[in-house]
């Protein structure tokens, strides 16, 4: 399957934006397993003073933080929903952060776009970003 190129997608200012105005940020697909690239970035983006949420199918806590199994499961506000899932899930991702209400930022990890999802979660007020790392966008602020 051929990765399709962002259509949709935030710029560097809008990146610095995004970073200013976000707290709480959910990470779907956030691995235990501390050599995969979602407990990497996740645990630097935990060391920066963000708060982190664990969406993953396993597990208690990751990170020391409670493991949601959902977005929908998360009882309080959430900022960012930063995703390290295979393409065709954003469709579900983008679902669930439009259901909520409250995501106002939907970021895809570095290779993941699914612009019909991006488009969907803009259409509803959110921020998109996509085929871009978190943590070395965050980095490359500092």
């Amino acid at each position: 399957m051929e990765c399709e190129f962002p259509t949709i997608n935030s710029n560097k200012d809008e990146i610095q934006e995004i970073f200013k105005m976000t707290k709480t940020i959910a990470v779907v697909g956030l691995s235990p397993d501390d050599s995969k690239a979602s407990h990497r970035v996740a645990k630097y983006l935990q060391e920066q003073g963000f708060k982190i949420v664990p969406i993953y199918p396993k597990e208690e806590t990751i990170l020391g933080e409670k493991v949601y199994r959902s977005l929908l499961e998360i009882p309080f506000e959430i900022d960012m929903v930063n995703i390290f899932r295979k393409p065709k899930e954003l469709d579900n991702v983008a679902n669930d952060c439009i259901e909520r209400g409250d995501v106002k930022i939907f970021w895809a990890q570095k290779e993941i776009v699914n612009n019909a999802a991006a488009a969907k979660a803009k259409e509803f007020g959110m921020r998109v970003v996509q085929n871009m790392c978190s943590m070395v966008e965050h980095r490359a602020l500092s």
